[in-house]
């Protein structure tokens, strides 16, 4: 299968509030803007798009309709982890994971996002050899 476009939407109690987080914290730009339905993407990467659909619109699957996001995790890879995560504190956003670096390779924090989306970001770092060999990875 190939791919034209990834995209995400995400069921929002104000689609344009969480547009606009998205905007103003990670660089994304609101393209269409129905009230009921926010698309936004990222001028770095075009073939990504976040779109925030009114949760109780008609649009929406009748299973989750009205209900808040949960389990739903959004994660963006960047180059340096350190900086990003004293920007978004500085900001002022709500982090619910600090700034760990874990043993199998990746520096990460996690934030609340709007409508009860979390979203991490992280950095991939060298894992720790003893991590590795004690579960099965090393060489």
């Amino acid at each position: 299968m190939k791919f034209t476009l990834v995209g995400m939407a995400v069921a929002a109690q104000t689609p344009a509030v969480s547009a606009a987080w998205f905007a103003e914290h990670f660089g994304f730009t609101v393209g269409i803007d129905l009230g009921w339905y926010v698309n936004t993407q990222h001028s770095e990467h075009p073939n990504l798009s976040l779109d925030f659909v009114q949760r109780d619109h008609a649009s929406w699957p009748a299973a989750t309709r009205g209900k808040n996001v949960v389990g739903t995790l959004l994660a963006f890879l960047v180059a340096d982890v350190d900086a990003e995560f004293a920007r978004l504190s500085e900001a002022g956003l709500e982090m619910v994971m600090p700034l760990v670096t874990e043993p199998w390779g990746q520096r990460r924090f996690q934030l609340a996002g709007p409508d009860g989306l979390l979203v991490e970001v992280l950095q991939t770092v060298a894992p720790d050899p003893q991590w590795l060999a004690d579960n099965g990875l090393g060489a």
